[in-house]
Parts: structure tokens; C-alpha cells; sequence
């Protein structure tokens, strides 16, 4: 699945989220809106971790989509 694939499945796919990032608020998820640089963005406030980890997770978690 590609990054603009998120977007129209992202209600589908914010209970796997939730899953995979458990810190991630429903608030978070629905910030989001299945943009991949929104969700790493918030994934980097609530982890504490850099753009390109974040980044690098989300990319990661959508290719197994």
C-alpha cells in the first residue's frame, strides 16, 4: 500500500495504528487523517523520537499494509 492509499483506507487502519503506536490518542489518529507526515509528526511528540525515525516507522508500517 502507498502513502496516498492511507488516506482512503484510514478508517480501516486507525485500530492497526493504534496498535502499533499505543501512546497515539484517538484524537491523534483523527489529527492525522492518514497523512503519513502528519501521523510521524505525532508519533514524534508523543515518543520523543526524530523525523527520521518517525518517518522511517511510518513508511515501514505502511508498506506491510
Amino acid at each position: 500500500m502507498h502513502a496516498d492509499e492511507i488516506k482512503g483506507k484510514w478508517k480501516e487502519l486507525q485500530g492497526d495504528a493504534k496498535r502499533q503506536w499505543g501512546k497515539l490518542t484517538d484524537d491523534d489518529l483523527k489529527t492525522a487523517e492518514g497523512n503519513a507526515d502528519k501521523l510521524s509528526g505525532k508519533i514524534q511528540q508523543r515518543y520523543g523520537k526524530s523525523k527520521d525515525e518517525a518517518d522511517r516507522e511510518v513508511n515501514d508500517w505502511i508498506e506491510r499494509r
